[in-house]
């Protein structure tokens, strides 16, 4: 009973702002995402060597059509050319730290959701004959789930994380509206709609 309270007592100290814990977590959840992203890279030196946008037909989203479905599952992992994956590089690493090291299962939970919702969204709402890849939608997701878990959780923490990564990024809010630019402002907008609903339906009780 006592082994049982005292790892209890840990998981309570890794949500609470201060502690060795929390920030030991902070730092496992930092070397995780830091670990995801040459995963990226490596997918996009791939579809170079196949030829660009190889990977980014067979894994996009293709709005209203079946074969371009299951792009809701792998256009996360694409990415356009290497620009477009530098610019998701550092926001994933960064929203992503901090989402993680909210919990291993919340983290896996949401992200799925903020996949399925973002993914599905654009493929009925998407633009006819365009392919949808990278992975921004997942990106507003978190920022969505870091500023509602905040209300939700009554979190002074993750408000107050909302509020940098919103000091830091509020540009990229701009891109959840319609624009002429070669990017999917309905993937950014559901993305962000999913974290929101992520955080909700997977809030501490």
């Amino acid at each position: 009973m006592g082994y049982e309270w005292a790892a209890g007592a840990r998981t309570d100290d890794a949500g609470r702002f201060g502690t060795e814990a929390f920030y030991a977590s902070l730092g496992r959840a930092f070397v995780t995402m830091c670990a995801v992203v040459p995963a990226l890279f490596l997918i996009e030196a791939i579809d170079v060597a196949l030829g660009a946008g190889t990977l980014d037909m067979a894994g996009g989203i293709i709005p209203h059509t079946v074969a371009g479905i299951d792009g809701v599952l792998f256009s996360p992992f694409l990415h356009g050319d290497w620009e477009h994956l530098y610019g998701n590089a550092v926001p994933l690493i960064l929203l992503g730290t901090f989402v993680l090291a909210g919990g291993a299962r919340r983290f896996l939970w949401s992200t799925a959701l903020i996949m399925l919702v973002a993914g599905l969204g654009v493929w009925f709402v998407g633009d006819p004959g365009t392919v949808v890849v990278g992975a921004s939608g997942v990106i507003f997701g978190y920022l969505g789930l870091l500023l509602t878990r905040g209300l939700v959780e009554r979190s002074w923490w993750h408000l107050a994380v909302a509020a940098f990564i919103g000091l830091l990024y509020w540009y990229q809010f701009f891109n959840i509206l319609p624009t002429d630019q070669r990017i999917s402002w309905q993937g950014h907008g559901l993305g962000l709609l999913g974290g929101i609903i992520a955080a909700i339906i997977f809030r501490r009780r």
